[in-house]
């Protein structure tokens, strides 16, 4: 199997992964949101702690990148926090929809914070997808809409996380970077979840490590997935999450997108490769 092969097999290996971690989302049932992104984030620091001590790299990171890890790790929880709000009050497909137009804040906020340039076909391409974000999210002045708000709030607080990943890339190993976010995570869920902790059931605390288990398993493989070939020749590949969502969802509760919500996750995907194929062309 080359390279590439290999990239490909573990990108579609963390969108299942990632997509299996919304599915324990919601087999924990009506716990608090706080309580499961804790366990989430428990399992990855005790993962990142032992990569780092296992490497030797710096647990905290270097003191002039302490800012950049620390809004990074806030702004990772808020995305996860919000994320997990919307899976537990929508379709899993489509806030899985709304999760994947986070890599299109990302260029705006590169663009605004790294000076990067944004390309002649990015520009319709993210009015193309905020436009059909709209077809997910159905507008409506009520409380209802709270979730998908909820969804993309979480898309643009990943968004702006991924940024500051992207700065800290060449100035801090991946282990401290995961770890500096798990640890921020589980300190900020500590006294919440100790404020108003819910007691699961055999089966929920079975779901709470599940999702802990499932979101590590998908860290990984898309972190490995980079590591046999550029992020700009297999990141497509991710937006299998979305397909492999809608298959989870109807597998366990039967759910299936409305019309509107299908043409709009079939825009941000028909956007998403179009640009691939177009940045791979140049």
């Amino acid at each position: 199997m080359t390279d590439k092969s290999k990239s490909v097999v573990l990108m579609l290996g963390s969108a299942l992964a990632f997509a299996f971690m919304g599915a324990m989302v919601k087999f924990a049932g009506d716990l608090p949101v706080f309580e499961k992104v804790l366990f989430r984030n428990l399992v990855s620091l005790l993962i990142a702690y032992l990569s780092i001590k296992k490497s030797g790299d710096l647990l905290f990171g270097k003191p002039e990148n302490r800012k950049f890890l620390l809004a990074r790790s806030l702004f990772g929880l808020s995305g996860v926090v919000l994320y997990f709000y919307s899976i537990d009050n929508m379709y899993l497909a489509d806030s899985a929809m709304l999760n994947k137009i986070s890599p299109f804040f990302v260029v705006i906020f590169a663009y605004f914070f790294l000076k990067e340039k944004i390309s002649k076909i990015q520009i319709p391409g993210i009015i193309l997808v905020f436009l059909a974000s709209l077809l997910i999210i159905k507008p409506q002045f009520d409380l209802s809409i709270l979730p998908a708000l909820a969804g993309l709030g979480g898309a643009a607080a990943a968004g702006a996380a991924y940024t500051l990943v992207r700065y800290l890339g060449g100035r801090e190993k991946p282990s401290t970077i995961v770890f500096f976010f798990s640890l921020i995570s589980v300190l900020g869920m500590l006294p919440i979840v100790a404020f108003d902790f819910v007691i699961p059931t055999f089966g929920e605390l079975l779901a709470l490590l599940g999702t802990g288990c499932f979101a590590a398993l998908g860290q990984f493989g898309l972190t490995y997935a980079y590591k046999y070939a550029p992020a700009n020749e297999v990141a497509v590949y991710n937006y299998s999450h979305i397909l492999f969502s809608a298959a989870v969802g109807y597998l366990f509760w039967s759910e299936v997108s409305d019309i509107y919500s299908i043409i709009g996750g079939s825009i941000v995907i028909a956007v998403s490769v179009v640009i691939y194929l177009y940045n791979r062309k140049r």
